[in-house]
Formats: structure tokens, sequence, C-alpha cells
């Protein structure tokens, strides 16, 4: 296909060039037959014999103009009167004779250059007047070169042309050799139909696999995007052309995309989602990355650590109502009545105590329920899971789901660094103000040291070893997610008393009140209460 390009392109040229040389041929011999033409006509004694002696074969005008043409190699030389009577011509037979074409323009005092075809057929011919002394018309001067030779210097030319042609066409063909070769090696020797095959296989692929697809250039932009990359970075095909920074704003993800974090199976969170990035630099300078959403393994392995905490706190629990089982059975074969109706009223009223305290204080039934079930895990590390005093929420939340998910990673780190210490304690307060809610939850562990409170919000930090069916770090970037998504903020400083103080502020977290309908029969009675 290049090959027969280059031909087209050598085959036009050689006609474009071949079209003009044509016209330029005549116009050359056009302007030759024209000058002779006025050379021969200032000569004055062709003028003075024109009018001194007879039109003849043998004449000096004839004689004249045979020199002229034998000279210049003219095909004709013919000299005329006013009246278009040859007085020369290279048939001396037709001396004598008119001119066969209209000699008019010249014998009006004009000079002519033409192409015509004449009693010697056809020529490039040029025609002056010839003058007197007194610069008066007494004839004309026609002189014709032969269209023959004007064809044979183009014939003459033909083969040069080819050549050069010829030339180019080789030159041409050499480089698109060179090309086809270069073009083979890069495709692999792959013709045109299976480079498209490919192309269709590589797209359905890219945007069938479940798992996120990020291509980079050399410079660092995304250059390719599949559909479950859009899905799980919460982008659209618009962030193709751009930086990581520039799509997807400044955080982890973007870093990691970007080769700022290095590393392999690298922990990210976008949004909700929880996501494994993997990058691989490419030969041009670019990069791949790869993205697997580990939302859903996340939440099972933290379902997995809660289950694991309520199996223990069930299992301890279990020992215990035994021993307490024992104990009443030992006072009842005693007979001890008394002692022990007393003894279930104390059992019984210590756990109705704490549900009652906490149902109290949280009237969200989902929020409630998790604190108490956080409550009997921590009895069972030894931690003192306590609800402040100072603790008043409504049932009005417009997210309980994302609240409980706030407080249930806030107290599980806690109750991690609380075990094992003197005293071990939480505290959980939860306060509203208008419709903002105010989570504190404070912990008496070793606290977090100044230079690692802002690194403790990101993910995959953490001073913890993992256990084998997770990564840790990822509980406080969730809830950083999650206090961010509703315009709030989360920070940590230091409890009063030692240890940590994680403070989440919600605004907008609080549903507003419904109106209150007052009968118009009470109503002055209930003005009158609110008054007081």
């Amino acid at each position: 296909m290049q090959l027969a390009i280059a031909a087209g392109v050598a085959v036009l040229a050689t006609g474009l060039f071949l079209a003009p040389l044509g016209d330029q041929l005549d116009d050359q011999a056009m302007r030759r037959a024209l000058a002779i033409a006025q050379t021969t006509a200032e000569q004055p004694q062709i003028a003075a014999d024109l009018g001194a002696t007879p039109a003849s074969a043998d004449g000096p005008v004839q004689r004249e103009a045979e020199r002229i043409r034998a000279a210049t190699g003219a095909e004709y030389v013919v000299i005329m009167d006013r009246r278009g009577v040859r007085w020369s011509h290279t048939d001396p037979g037709r001396v004598g004779e008119t001119v066969s074409t209209d000699p008019g323009r010249a014998l009006a005092g004009r000079e002519v250059m033409e192409i015509d075809d004449g009693t010697l057929g056809r020529s490039a011919r040029g025609k002056v007047p010839l003058r007197d002394e007194r610069g008066g018309v007494v004839g004309a001067v026609s002189v014709g070169i032969a269209y023959d030779s004007v064809r044979a210097r183009l014939v003459h030319a033909v083969p040069g042309l080819f050549a050069y042609a010829g030339g180019a066409l080789a030159v041409g063909a050499l480089a698109a050799w060179f090309i086809s070769r270069r073009v083979q090696r890069q495709t692999r020797d792959l013709a045109f139909s299976d480079i498209a095959a490919l192309l269709a296989e590589r797209e359905a692929m890219l945007h069938g696999i479940r798992e996120g697809v990020v291509a980079l250039d050399r410079g660092g932009r995304v250059r390719l995007l599949n559909d479950e990359a859009q899905r799980l970075l919460g982008v659209g095909g618009e962030a193709v052309g751009l930086l990581p920074d520039e799509a997807l704003g400044a955080g982890r993800t973007a870093d990691v995309l970007a080769g700022r974090v290095p590393g392999t199976d690298l922990l990210t969170v976008r949004g909700r989602r929880v996501l494994v990035a993997n990058r691989m630099p490419t030969d041009d300078g670019g990069a791949v990355a790869t993205l697997r959403d580990r939302t859903e393994l996340e939440q099972l392995g933290r379902e997995l650590d809660s289950t694991r905490g309520l199996t223990d706190a069930l299992r301890a629990l279990d020992h215990e109502h035994a021993n307490r089982m024992h104990t009443l059975l030992g006072l009842l074969e005693l007979e001890m009545y008394e002692e022990a109706v007393e003894y279930i009223g104390e059992v019984v009223g210590d756990h109705r105590a704490t549900a009652e305290q906490i149902a109290e204080r949280i009237t969200d039934p989902l929020l409630a329920a998790a604190l108490v079930g956080k409550a009997t895990v921590a009895a069972e590390r030894g931690v003192a899971l306590w609800v402040s005093d100072r603790t008043r929420l409504p049932d009005r939340l417009v997210d309980p789901r994302g609240l409980v998910t706030v407080v249930g990673n806030l107290v599980d780190n806690a109750l991690d660094a609380a075990a094992g210490t003197t005293h071990a304690r939480v505290e959980v307060e939860l306060r509203t103000r208008a419709r903002t809610v105010v989570l504190k939850v404070r912990d008496t562990g070793p606290g977090v040291a100044p230079e690692h409170r802002a690194a403790v919000f990101t993910e995959g930090w953490s001073t913890k070893e993992p256990p084998a069916h997770r990564e840790r770090g990822l509980g406080l970037p969730l809830v950083r997610r999650l206090a961010e998504r509703q315009g709030g903020s989360v920070t940590v400083g230091e409890a009063p008393g030692g240890g940590a103080e994680f403070t989440v502020v919600l605004p907008e977290a609080l549903a507003a009140p419904a109106p209150r309908t007052v009968p118009a029969a009470s109503a002055g009675t209930a003005v009158e209460e609110e008054s007081r």
C-alpha cells in the first residue's frame, strides 16, 4: 500500500510537470520565430528590394530569406508585400502566390505569435511588419518553427523526467520498506485485522472485568479508566487527561495512583469504599494501576472481630452464669432462701441497670443496642464502658447506621488502647446542639503522641499488629470519611487524666423536630404550663 501511494505520487508529479512543459516549449518556439522575424524585418535592404525588384524564385529577397532560414534553422522565412503575395518561400514554385494564412494583423503594424497550420504543416509562427526607411509598412515577414522540433524536445525531456521520477519512486519504495519493517516489528508482525481484533478484545476485557484499571502516561496523566475504576473512584470519563490530584483531589488515593506511595497491595479509602491498589510501571514511562474493592471483605473482617468478641464475652458469661448457678444452688441446699432471693436480685439488677442507663440516655434503638453489646465485650476484656451522665441523644438521627459505625470504630479502638491498663475505662459522651451531634470517646490508654495525631486518620497507619484475616489502620479513616461526608470533622487530643479523646462533630445529624399540635380546648392550659 505504501509502495502504491509512492508510485501514485510519482506519476501525479510527473504528469503535473509534463502538463506545463508542452506550453513552455510552445512559447519558447513562438518567441524564437518572432525574434527571427524581427531580425529579418530590421534589414533595410529587404524592404528596398521588395519595392525595386519583382517577386521571383531567384530574386534577391528569395536569396536573403533562404540564407536566413538556413542560418537560423527555421522551417520557413516568408516575406510578403502588402497584398499578401509571397516574395520568398522554401518552395520556389510558390513564390508569387498569396499566403495561406491571414497576414492582416502583421500588415496593420502589429507583431503576432501563434501556433497555426499552413501549407508546410503545423508550426510555431511569428509575424512582424516590414517597414521602409520612412517607417511605412510595405509588407510583412512570417517565420515558422516546425512543431515537430517542439515535440522532439518534449519527447527528449521525458526520459530524463522519468529518470528523476524513477529515482524518487525508488527512494520512496526503500523508505516504505524500512517503515514497513519497523511497523511489523512494533506490531509483532500482526496484520491490521489482527490488531483491530485485539483492540476489540482489549476493550471488552477492560470494561468487563470486575477490577478497576487506571492507565497513566509518562506525564502522570490519566489516559484510561475502565468502567469498574470509574465506579470505585466515583469519577467519570472527564477524568481522562487529568492528573490524579486534579481528578480525585489530594489524598492517599491520588498519592497511590501517582506512585508517591511505594509498595504493593496498598490500602486506601475512597468515599465509603476500602480499596486495594497495585501500581506497575510500563516501558513507555507510564504506569498501570489496578484497584480491588475490599469493602465487603473489610466489613466481614470487622463482623468476624465483633463475633469473636461476642463469643468470648458469651463464653465468659457462661462461666460466670455457671458460678452463679452453683452459688444459688448452694444457698438453696442450705435453705438460705432469703439470701438466695437477694442474690438473684443483685445479679439481675446489675445487667438491667447497665441496659437501662444506656437506653435512658440514648433513645435511638440501633445505637443503644450497639453500646449495650460493646459494654458486654468491654466487661469480658476487663474494661469498664461508661456512658457519660451528660449524654442525651433523641431518637431523631438522620443516619443512625452511619453514627453506629462511627461510635463502634471509636469504641473498638478505645477498648484496644485501654485493655490491660490499670483501672481500664472507656467513656462515651453524646450531646446535641440544635441539630448537631457531638461525640466524644475517652480512654485510659497510652494516648496519641502529638506528632502522630494527623497520621492516625491515614489509611493503613497503625501501631498494632494486624490480625491474619485483614489489615489494620482502616477504622479511623472510615470515621473521618463518614464525618466529612456529613460536613463534619474528627479530631484527637489528650483526655483529662491521660489517654486519648476523640471528638466527632456531625452537623445536621438530627432531623428537625415535628411540630406539636395542641388541641384548641387546652391551648390556654398548655401555654400556661409552658410559661411555668
